[in-house]
């Protein structure tokens, strides 16, 4: 099976294109104020996420316990984690018995690709990244708080972008280009939001009618997915952590899994 073939029935939540268009040019004036690229503490993609999801600047970086939340307003918080889940634990041990806590995590789903000469200022024209973020992405990350999954107060949200990375020519090689440094990756448009809002919202990743099995291996779910091995392994333990699906011994070398009722 084409991965193009494979279909997944998310759930989406509703975005704002006109909203999401304000954060990234509030985000522009911020660099042009800035002495040039990467020089800002706060990288573009948490920026502007930090001001779609909640456009009040006043409700931002607020000191909460011994933590300072991304932004906290009427009893809900939002936290910005494109990488390094394990950060949350503090946090999340702080907020949740308190606050509803939604982790936005950015994916990058087409991704251009611009270097940038770091003695001349010259950037070259875009090009398109091989490379296509997909909601899997998350699935090792969710490892690191895996269990905080299940409390009410806490959800998801996968937020799938498109993106400019700018790159500094400052590697090693005939361009340039080997260990060089990413400098900062610019949201250019919201493609879609997926909520995993409560528990059941997890089996909104497998692909359509994946659920509907009496029972499967993780090699089942690799397949069906278009994923690695790897991916479906990680995915089946945390629907496992999750109370959503039950180790039904192995066959042949792979778990053996069915889905609670």
């Amino acid at each position: 099976m084409k991965k193009t073939d494979i279909k997944f029935n998310y759930n989406l939540r509703p975005s704002d294109p006109a909203l999401f268009r304000q954060a990234c040019d509030r985000q522009v004036l911020r660099l042009q104020h800035a002495d040039g690229i990467g020089t800002l503490g706060e990288k573009s993609v948490h920026s502007v996420l930090k001001y779609y999801y909640l456009p009040r600047p006043e409700c931002h970086e607020i000191p909460i316990d011994r933590f300072v939340a991304d932004a906290c307003c009427d009893g809900e918080i939002f936290e910005i984690q494109s990488r390094g889940f394990h950060a949350l634990k503090g946090k999340l041990s702080a907020f949740l018995p308190d606050y509803d806590v939604t982790v936005v995590y950015p994916i990058a789903a087409i991704k251009w690709l611009r270097y940038v000469d770091p003695d001349t200022g010259e950037i070259l024209p875009p090009k398109k990244s091989p490379k296509k973020g997909h909601p899997y992405d998350v699935l090792r990350e969710l490892l690191n708080i895996r269990d905080f999954l299940s409390d009410p107060h806490f959800h998801l949200v996968l937020c799938l972008l498109e993106t400019e990375e700018y790159i500094l020519l400052d590697g090693y090689g005939k361009n340039r280009r080997r260990h060089a440094t990413k400098a900062d990756k610019i949201p250019l448009n919201i493609i879609e939001e997926i909520s995993l809002a409560e528990v059941k919202d997890y089996l909104t990743l497998l692909p359509t009618g994946f659920a509907e099995r009496e029972n499967f291996t993780t090699k089942d779910l690799s397949i069906a997915s278009g994923r690695s091995l790897n991916d479906a392994q990680c995915f089946c333990y945390l629907l496992n952590h999750m109370g959503l699906v039950t180790s039904d011994g192995k066959q042949g070398r792979y778990n053996l899994y069915r889905f609670i009722q």
